[in-house]
């Protein structure tokens, strides 16, 4: 069975950071692409960051870009979404997601990793003003 489990999330001030945490079993991870999406309320998801298998290349949403840094560890299953600089607009539900194919040929979220297959349940971001 396939899962994903988020960790690390809470409530932090503007200007701070958190590191969120996804925990992958039931397929073979370090063939797999990850991604973070995010969804706030009254607003649609977004794709924030994705990291392929092989060699750990990352694309970003711009919003995120400079701030945000995605990383795996294959020996733990686990893949991290750092977030530094945090805004009040960065509140959301973040979730963690198998991607099915990462195009490498793009450095735009939408075209490197456009489809999700399992998706995570979600962790609470909140960013006071």
């Amino acid at each position: 069975e396939v899962q994903l489990v988020e960790s690390g999330g809470g409530l932090v001030q503007a200007g701070g950071s958190l590191r969120l945490s996804c925990a992958a079993s039931g397929f073979t991870f370090d063939a797999t692409p990850i991604a973070w999406f995010r969804q706030a309320p009254g607003k649609e998801r977004e794709g924030v960051a994705c990291i392929s298998n092989l060699y750990g290349r990352s694309v970003y949403a711009d919003s995120v870009k400079d701030r945000f840094t995605i990383s795996r560890d294959n020996a733990k299953n686990t893949v991290y979404l750092q977030m530094n600089s945090l805004k009040p607009e960065d509140t959301a539900l973040y979730y963690c997601a198998r991607i099915s194919m990462f195009y490498g040929n793009s450095y735009y979220f939408d075209e490197a990793c456009p489809h999700a297959d399992y998706w995570g349940k979600g962790i609470q971001v909140t960013v006071s003003a």
